[in-house]
């Protein structure tokens, strides 16, 4: 089995106020939305992403990192 080094951490850009902020992604779970900690937005993916890091971080999550197609429902 091929296995990939994930990277965890990621830094969000808040499309609205530009702030970014570097977050460590959670490897269970996918994150569906984030609030912008200046100013408040409540960021979701974009269409045809599957969680904020896919659409605002400067690393994809981890199951895109894998080759897999996206976070799973939870």
């Amino acid at each position: 089995m091929n296995t990939v080094k994930l990277e965890l951490k990621s830094t969000l850009t808040c499309p609205h106020c530009g702030v970014r902020k570097e977050e460590t992604m959670p490897t269970e779970a996918c994150l569906f939305s984030y609030e912008c900690g200046k100013c408040k937005a409540m960021l979701k993916p974009r269409p045809g992403d599957c969680c904020v890091f896919c659409s605002y971080g400067t690393v994809k999550c981890p199951p895109m990192q894998q080759g897999e197609s996206g976070c799973a429902d939870s």
